[in-house]
């Protein structure tokens, strides 16, 4: 999901006010009527502000990113408001600290509202793009800092590798023929900007952009490049490449049975220096053997798993606070999962509203990773609305011998997968190793991590 699509830039303004409670009534005022299909403003803002209370949207950097779901005749109405001398009259110190106010309300009917929240928020996580928007000079030049955010750029990086890094791609697609491959795979994060796509000669082949966030890649004709955003904490080349593979395999952009190209090179080197052929089925050769039994749990949203394998990937490197944490996030279906699983303490999510305890929405990371450090597992529905915390895994053992060095929780996390139908991610204290379990399979996502700062 595009969230430029939504932005008008008539709702892209420079603030005046310098308090929260007036930036959001300012940006509502910047959209039109129609468009809030009768909503007052002033409701509209004390709504938000009781939000504000109990779920804080302000996100590093300087930006806040306030939401509301409501009746309305449109998928979305966003606004962005910039104050480059913050909000020096509110009380609150947090608001004190806010430059960029993005305003994103939605239809209570739409089903991407996370997506569009997250697209955001990861766009917003770059500390030199909230520079740009902070220093742009004028107001003209704020507005195309914006539509550039998730349009991405319009031609190739200005980089003195340009004509080499188009040779070798060249070269790569007459391998991906030669390899009889189905799809190339670029992992764009070797370049610091985004770079404009070529078309390949070969009709076969199928491109697919690998990223640290999602923006839009501009093409050279035909249609758009297929695009997944998996986070990275490494410097080795095409380091995502597995987590790449079975989010492309959830998605259903490529096959067990297929053979993919993939290209890459260092993290912001401006070159491609590596090609891979690798063979899906060999890949992950355990849990796909079995053409029974899918990857994806029946009722899982593929956004979903993907979301808990970026929070485990973060929480492997960064551990909290200082410390290495370990914890299990198990994905499925709440009714298949209830049977096999009892609190250990009283569940931290009981009673608050599903949309605002939902894995998809971004700021719901920093609660799962505080509550990381709780015994128990974290148990997630399909939809991604996070059933419990701490959270004891009752399944019977599968009596399946698992690799040498795993533990409880690797235990727990193959038996709940098998039992259950679902799939259980585990991070391990020790090593910061991720591990996905399914049909009580190991898949190592993360491998254990050798420069791991903790």
């Amino acid at each position: 999901m595009r969230p430029d699509k939504f932005i008008n830039q008539s709702r892209v303004v420079d603030l005046k006010s310098r308090d929260f409670r007036s930036a959001l009534l300012e940006l509502l005022d910047a959209c039109p009527a129609a468009a809030l299909s009768g909503q007052d403003p002033a409701l509209l803002v004390e709504t938000i502000l009781r939000r504000e209370g109990t779920l804080p949207t302000h996100l590093d950097n300087s930006v806040a990113l306030p939401h509301l779901r409501l009746p309305l005749s449109r998928k979305y109405v966003i606004a962005v408001g910039r104050c480059p001398a913050g909000l020096t009259e509110s009380p609150d110190p947090e608001d004190r600290a806010v430059r960029i106010v993005f305003l994103v309300l939605a239809s209570d009917k739409e089903k991407s509202y996370h997506t569009v929240l997250s697209a955001i928020a990861g766009a917003l996580e770059d500390k030199d793009i909230v520079a740009r928007l902070e220093k742009a000079p004028d107001l003209k030049a704020f507005r195309a800092e914006i539509a550039a955010l998730f349009k991405g750029v319009s031609g190739l990086t200005a980089s003195a590798n340009v004509r080499f890094n188009r040779l070798f791609i060249r070269e790569a697609e007459k391998i991906a023929v030669g390899a009889d491959c189905s799809s190339i795979m670029l992992f764009m994060d070797a370049f610091n900007t985004p770079v404009k796509v070529g078309k390949f000669a070969a009709k076969s082949l199928n491109t697919i952009i690998v990223s640290r966030r999602e923006y839009q890649i501009p093409a050279d004709a035909g249609d758009e490049p297929d695009m997944l955003v998996v986070r990275s904490f490494s410097n080795h080349r095409m380091s995502q490449l597995r987590s790449a593979l079975l989010v492309g395999l959830m998605r259903g952009l490529v096959r067990p049975d297929e053979r993919i190209c993939c290209l890459g090179g260092l993290p912001g080197s401006d070159k491609l220096d590596s090609i891979l052929v690798v063979d899906i089925a060999k890949e992950f050769p355990a849990v796909l053997a079995r053409q029974s039994e899918k990857l994806l749990p029946d009722g899982v949203s593929p956004e979903v798993l993907e979301r808990a394998l970026g929070i485990a990937t973060e929480l492997a490197v960064e551990g909290r606070e200082g410390k290495p944490v370990g914890c299990i996030l198990v994905v499925g279906c709440r009714d298949k999962l209830k049977p096999h699983t009892k609190p250990l303490i009283l569940n931290p999510f009981f009673g608050y509203p599903e949309e605002d305890r939902n894995i998809l929405s971004p700021f719901m990371d920093e609660t799962v990773k505080e509550l990381s450090g709780i015994d128990g597992a974290f148990v997630i529905n399909g939809d991604g609305v996070i059933e419990s915390a701490g959270t004891l895994l009752t399944a019977p053992n599968p009596q399946r011998a698992l690799p040498g060095g795993l533990g409880t929780r690797h235990s727990a996390a193959c038996a709940i997968s098998v039992a259950a139908d679902c799939a259980a991610l585990v991070v391990s204290t020790s090593t910061g190793q991720v591990t996905l379990f399914r049909h009580g399979e190991p898949i190592v996502l993360v491998d254990r991590s050798a420069n791991r700062p903790l």
